[in-house]
């Protein structure tokens, strides 16, 4: 077996009844997210508000801290849901990254070098220069078309005012020899109250429908996954009414949605916190194909937070919180304010 796919070993019940058990060997992959929480490099750009980000800057944002965190993140990445499948993740959405130049440093990272990372990333109009990314392995998959969407948004108090965000990236391509589409998103954030800024989360879901309902246009059978930080939880109006994601995969009518992560949010289970308080604003939503349970192509298995101890405070204040790498005293030698988040696709082995 191909040493860059995992594999796992499952029983399936036969009948209602439980009389018996059939054993049965699958090929696993997991496909991950991560806010990697401001990963920027250490130089100006002067096209962009980095200046932070930089020696002379607010932050004071050295070259040795840049390396730091770039090592931690590639740390986590390889991890992430290694505990069901033996290897790193296949696919990997990220968002918070300033540039392309990041994401090659990641990808050099010792921790994920070997498994030789192919980089998808355009630019965003976003002020601050944050982009969202997506980086896949290459013996594994093969990209064919991609394609970033803007988010068009004004002001709610100026028509005329627009606000610069993230754009929608979309990567089409073949796992194996099937075709899957991926999403990545970085929804506007919650500043000036959830409420007040809820339509700008409303329009990122909007925008992400309508491109979905076209993949579903060019094939009715499309695999689909979307992901990203919406900043909006699983239960937010954004998530279940326009973007319509279903919270449960039994009874899914065909070209519908299925969000994973309801059931791990109603168990209290949260990839950010803020005043003691967990959201759960990392999501994971597949379409109607991938949970048909056909194991002769890829599936969704099961979905996760990857929130192992070492990624949270260990005490203090925010004890249990993620271990975020900046605070207002500086570089931590943490991780990210939020946790990563996964999927697992698993199809059965031939014979």
């Amino acid at each position: 077996m191909n040493s860059m796919f995992g594999w796992i070993l499952i029983f399936f019940w036969i009948s209602p009844s439980c009389i018996s058990q059939n054993k049965q060997s699958f090929k696993a992959v997991t496909v991950a997210f991560y806010n990697v929480e401001n990963l920027f490099d250490y130089e100006d750009d002067p096209l962009t508000f980095d200046d932070d980000r930089t020696p002379e800057g607010k932050d004071h944002w050295t070259e040795s801290m840049y390396r730091a965190k770039v090592s931690n993140m590639a740390k986590v990445i390889a991890e992430i849901g290694l505990e069901i499948v033996d290897t790193a993740p296949t696919i990997i959405g990220v968002c918070e990254i300033e540039n392309r130049r990041v994401l090659e440093d990641l990808i050099n990272e010792p921790f994920l070098r070997s498994q030789d990372y192919g980089i998808i990333h355009f630019d965003s109009p976003d002020r601050r220069g944050i982009d969202v990314g997506f980086l896949y392995k290459k013996a594994l998959f093969r990209p064919s078309h991609f394609k970033k969407y803007p988010l068009i948004l004004y002001e709610d108090y100026d028509p005329l005012e627009r606000i610069y965000t993230r754009d929608q990236l979309v990567v089409s391509g073949y796992l194996e020899d099937e075709k899957i589409h991926f999403i990545v998103n970085h929804w506007p954030s919650r500043r000036g109250g959830e409420a007040k800024s809820a339509y700008k989360r409303i329009n990122a879901a909007k925008l992400n429908r309508r491109i979905i309902d076209s993949l579903f246009a060019e094939d009715p059978y499309a695999k689909i996954i979307t992901m990203g930080d919406l900043n909006d939880d699983p239960n937010s109006k954004s998530v279940v009414k326009t973007l319509n994601a279903k919270p449960k995969s039994t009874d899914l009518q065909h070209k519908e949605l299925f969000n994973p992560m309801v059931s791990l949010f109603k168990q209290g289970l949260g990839s950010l916190a803020y005043a003691d308080r967990w959201n759960l604003f990392d999501q994971m939503i597949v379409s109607s194909e991938l949970v048909t349970k056909d194991y002769t192509s890829y599936q969704f298995y099961r979905a996760g937070i990857y929130n192992k101890s070492f990624l949270s405070n260990s005490n203090g204040k925010y004890k249990g919180y993620p271990y975020r790498s900046f605070t207002e005293e500086g570089f931590t030698g943490g991780y990210s304010d939020h946790f990563p988040v996964y999927l697992i696709l698993i199809k059965e082995l031939e014979n």
